[in-house]
C-alpha cells in the first residue's frame, strides 16, 4: 500500500513541526515527509489532509481492559475501598466477559486515537477459560498494536495482602502461566503487533519471591516488566508496616528497577525516588484520571521529566476512569500539572510527547513508535482542527491538547486504516459497545449470583 497525505499539519514529536506538508507511507512504514506540496507518487492514494494535523498514533501505557464491565462503581472510594468493592465483583468474570470488556474499550480507544495499548490483566479467576487470550483476540478484531502484560497476585488476605484469597494464585502456577504466555503470544520482531511484559500485580498483592521470580523470569526472556507503584498514601504506610520500605526503596531491594521496567502511577514519589527512577531509566505510566477519580493525587510529572525519568500516559481501568478517551488524558495531564506548579509546567506539546513517544519509550519501541520519522511504523492520527470552533484556535496542537477530542479524520496502524471519518472500520463500533455492556451485565449478574452485593455508590 502507497499512501500520502497533503496539505496537512505535521507534530512529528521528533523534529520541527511543519505547517502545509506531507506524509508518505509505504506498506507499514513512513516513507517521507516534508513541506510544501508532495511528490509524485503513481499509483499512491492521495489524502487531502487540508484542516488536519497529523500526529503520531497515540499510545496507551497502563489499563485494565476487563474493567470496562464494572464502571460506575464504588463512585466515591479511595483506591483500597475500590479494590475490596470490586475484587469479589471481578472473581465471576470468564473468558466471554473479559473479550466483550476488551473489544469496547479497545474501540473506544481507537476512536481517540490510540494506536497501541497495552493492558495489564492480573485476576486470573479458575475454570473460566482463557482470559489472557480473550484480551488479544479482542486487540486483533479491533487492530490496535497490544502489549498485554501478564499479570498476578499471590498475596491474598491471609498473607497480610488486600485481595481475598479467593483471587490469587500460587506462586508455581503464576511462573508456568506467564512463562507459557510469553512463549505463545510474544512478537519480537520490530513490526510486531503483540508483545507481552510480565506484571505481578503491587507490593500489597503480590509477595516478594513472586516480584523476583518474575523480574528473572522476563529478563530471561528478554520482555519487560510492569506493575503498579506508590499510587496512594495508604501504598506508603503499607509498604513502611510490611517491609520496613517505601515503595521505590522497596523495588529498588528486589530488582525492580531499570529500563526494562515500567511503573504504574508513581504519584507519592520523594525527590530520593525521582532521582531513583531517572538513574536507574526506569520509566513511569501516568494516569490523571484515574488518579483524580480515587482521590489518590496528582503525580510529579514535570518534576520527573526535568530530572530526566521517562514518563508515558495510561487512562488506567474503566473502573476508575469512566470512559476516559487517551487523548482527553493529554489535556488532564497538562491542567494537573499547571493546578500544582503554575502555567509553565507542562506545554501542549510536552503532553503530546507524553501520549505517543513517552509511551513508545515505556513500552521500549521507541525505534519503531512515537514519531514521524521515515522508517517508523506508520501509525499516525489524524486529527482535524478547522471545524467550525476549532478553527478559531490558531494553533493546531493547542486545539488538540487543550480543548476536548477533536474529530478523528483517519487512523492508521500500520498504514492499515482503523478509523476513518470518525468511525471505526475494522469492526462495527456498535456492536463493540453492545458487547462491553453484555458484558457488565453478566458479570454484576453472576457476581450476585455468587452473593455478592453490587452498590452503584458507596453508601
Amino acid at each position: 500500500m502507497s499512501l500520502i497525505i497533503e496539505n496537512v499539519h505535521l507534530a512529528p514529536v521528533a523534529g520541527p513541526e511543519i505547517a502545509g506538508g506531507w506524509l508518505r507511507i509505504e506498506g507499514d512504514r513512513i516513507a517521507g515527509l516534508g513541506p510544501g506540496p508532495a511528490p509524485d507518487a503513481p499509483g499512491a492514494e492521495r489524502l487531502d489532509g487540508t484542516g488536519c494535523l497529523a500526529t503520531p498514533g497515540l499510545v496507551n501505557t497502563h489499563h485494565h481492559l476487563y474493567q470496562w464491565a464494572s464502571q460506575g462503581l464504588a463512585q466515591d472510594a479511595t483506591l483500597f475501598e475500590w479494590l475490596v468493592a470490586l475484587y469479589r465483583v471481578w472473581a465471576a468474570m470468564d473468558a466471554e466477559i473479559v473479550r466483550g470488556a476488551s473489544a469496547a474499550g479497545l474501540g473506544w480507544l481507537a476512536l481517540s486515537g490510540c494506536t497501541t495499548s497495552s493492558d495489564h490483566h492480573y485476576l486470573f479467576p479458575k475454570g473460566r477459560g482463557d482470559l489472557f487470550a480473550a484480551g488479544i483476540e479482542a486487540a486483533r478484531e479491533v487492530g490496535l498494536r497490544f502489549h498485554p502484560a501478564r499479570g498476578s497476585m499471590d498475596r491474598g488476605e491471609s498473607r497480610g495482602g488486600l485481595p481475598p484469597d479467593e483471587v490469587v494464585e500460587d506462586l508455581d502456577e503464576i511462573l508456568d502461566a506467564t512463562a507459557e504466555a510469553v512463549d505463545a503470544y510474544h512478537d519480537p520482531s520490530p513490526s510486531s503487533m503483540l508483545r507481552v511484559a510480565v506484571a505481578p500485580c503491587s507490593p500489597f498483592s503480590a509477595s516478594g519471591e513472586l516480584m523476583t521470580q518474575s523480574a528473572a523470569l522476563a529478563r530471561d526472556k528478554g520482555v519487560r516488566l510492569h506493575t503498579h507503584l506508590a499510587e496512594t498514601v495508604d501504598e506508603d504506610e503499607h509498604c513502611l508496616e510490611q517491609f520496613g520500605l517505601r515503595p521505590v526503596d522497596y523495588m529498588d531491594k528486589l530488582g525492580w528497577l531499570g529500563p526494562d521496567v515500567w511503573l504504574a502511577h508513581a504519584v507519592h514519589l520523594s525527590d530520593a525516588d525521582i532521582a531513583k527512577l531517572a538513574v536507574t531509566g526506569t520509566g513511569a505510566a501516568h494516569c490523571p484520571s484515574s488518579n483524580g477519580r480515587l482521590g489518590a493525587g496528582v503525580a510529579r510529572v514535570s518534576e520527573m521529566l526535568r530530572r530526566g525519568v521517562n514518563v508515558g500516559l495510561g487512562v488506567d481501568g474503566s473502573a476508575s476512569s469512566e470512559l476516559t478517551p487517551l487523548a482527553g488524558e493529554m489535556r488532564q495531564a497538562l491542567l494537573f500539572q499547571r493546578a500544582r506548579y503554575g502555567p509553565r509546567a507542562l506545554t501542549a506539546r510536552q503532553a503530546l510527547e507524553l501520549a505517543t513517544l513517552g509511551g513508545a519509550r515505556n513500552l521500549g519501541r521507541e525505534g519503531e513508535l512515537g514519531t514521524l520519522e521515515p522508517g517508523k511504523l506508520a501509525d499516525v492520527a489524524l486529527w482535524r482542527v478547522d471545524g467550525p470552533y476549532t478553527a478559531a484556535v490558531a494553533d493546531p496542537v493547542c486545539a488538540l491538547v487543550f480543548g476536548p477530542a477533536l474529530p478523528l479524520v483517519r487512523l492508521l496502524v500500520g498504514g492499515r486504516t482503523v478509523v476513518a471519518d470518525g468511525e471505526l472500520r475494522t469492526a462495527s463500533q456498535d456492536a463493540l459497545g453492545r458487547a462491553g455492556a453484555e458484558a457488565g451485565r453478566r458479570l454484576l449478574e453472576r457476581a450476585e449470583q455468587r452473593g455478592v452485593t453490587v452498590k452503584v455508590g458507596m453508601s
